[in-house]
């Protein structure tokens, strides 16, 4: 089930709210979605090498051409971005959409950019089982943001079904800051050249442990690239993350990426099994990425609980879609899940 809701509205949803505001001094961190452990030490020594070139003005060239060469496509095509988050703000720059439709429940700041550029957002929420219906999007929107994998829901959407959004006339913006939480990479639209006006977003923060750093990019037909490029401020991209973006293009770091996408979804169905067992308790869809969204029916009071005990979970409230019965939890360690559950069995 969807909901349109109309733009040019407000609502009590904070969309600049994050997960590392639920983080403090004290607690256990269950709240961001940043793998554990990261960043890989053979990365963190390429980091710091960087630093000897701090004296010169960052040059995107190399790091570009290696994520074409990842992805297959003409580095022209390729946007490297201060994080996912300055992406959002750049098509915000760049795009005059008439008629922009974000799907919801999703990462709030691609909505944010938008009303902050001064463009009226209208919104798909889906309901349910947070599966996407794309009869559900109206068929004169011009910009449509969907996620895959979906923060907070932690759906993946199947790419076939994406795909059909896209249309001459329309830009199809992909969040897939999450895609690499599964081996393989299933369901990305990142190769896709042939579909009009897509454009794909993704980010090494999640899977490489670079919040601090900020660094991703953008895949775009080369026209809306040179867009992107133009409304950015000069030299966005720092030497050390561009460094970064080259170094986890290669071969060797995306299997290593696997293997970490493996051992998540180990740690994942633990999760998911262990949360299963509790009354009181719905786990929302059936998840495919790093978290998990969870219900108490009733219940609102389960996040500010388990802060006491001293684990930090991620508030449902602040997405559109979604209320304070909700809670998104990060996958961690079976020790650190385990502590979880057993919290949360005693507060339900």
């Amino acid at each position: 089930m969807t909901a349109t809701e109309q733009g040019g509205r407000t609502d009590a949803h904070d969309l600049h709210h994050h997960g590392d505001a639920e983080v403090g001094p004290g607690l256990v961190d269950l709240a961001v979605n940043v793998r554990a452990g990261t960043p890989p030490a053979w990365l963190h020594e390429q980091l710091v090498a960087s630093l000897a070139d701090l004296a010169a003005y960052p040059d995107p060239r190399a790091a570009a051409a290696a994520v074409a060469a990842r992805h297959d496509r003409p580095a022209a095509e390729v946007v490297p971005t201060a994080g996912g988050a300055e992406a959002f703000v750049l098509l915000a720059r760049a795009l005059r959409p008439r008629h922009a439709v974000v799907v919801h429940p999703q990462f709030t700041e691609p909505e944010a950019a938008l009303r902050a550029a001064g463009h009226a957002v209208d919104r798909v929420v889906l309901r349910d089982d947070f599966v996407l219906d794309p009869v559900a999007v109206p068929d004169d929107a011009d910009l449509v943001v969907v996620g895959n994998p979906t923060n907070p829901t932690s759906v993946r959407h199947p790419a076939d079904v994406l795909a059909t959004l896209a249309r001459p006339g329309r830009t199809l913006v992909v969040d897939e800051a999450f895609i690499d939480t599964a081996p393989g990479e299933p369901d990305s639209l990142a190769a896709r050249r042939d579909l009009p006006g897509l454009v794909v977003l993704r980010s090494l923060t999640k899977t490489w442990g670079l919040a601090g750093l900020r660094v991703g990019y953008a895949l775009a037909p080369a026209g809306l690239a040179a867009g992107l490029r133009a409304v950015a401020p000069p030299w966005s991209v720092s030497t050390p993350a561009l460094v970064a973006l080259a170094a986890c293009s290669t071969p060797a770091a995306r299997a290593e990426a696997d293997d970490a996408a493996r051992d998540l979804a180990a740690d994942r169905e633990h999760l998911v099994t262990a949360l299963g067992r509790l009354p009181g308790l719905q786990v929302r869809a059936t998840p495919a990425a790093s978290f998990v969204l969870v219900r108490t029916p009733g219940r609102t009071d389960v996040r500010a609980l388990l802060r006491g005990r001293g684990l930090a979970v991620r508030r449902g409230d602040t997405f559109p879609g979604l209320d304070a019965e909700h809670v998104r939890i990060a996958v961690r360690d079976r020790a650190t899940t385990d502590r979880l559950v057993a919290e949360l069995g005693d507060v339900l």
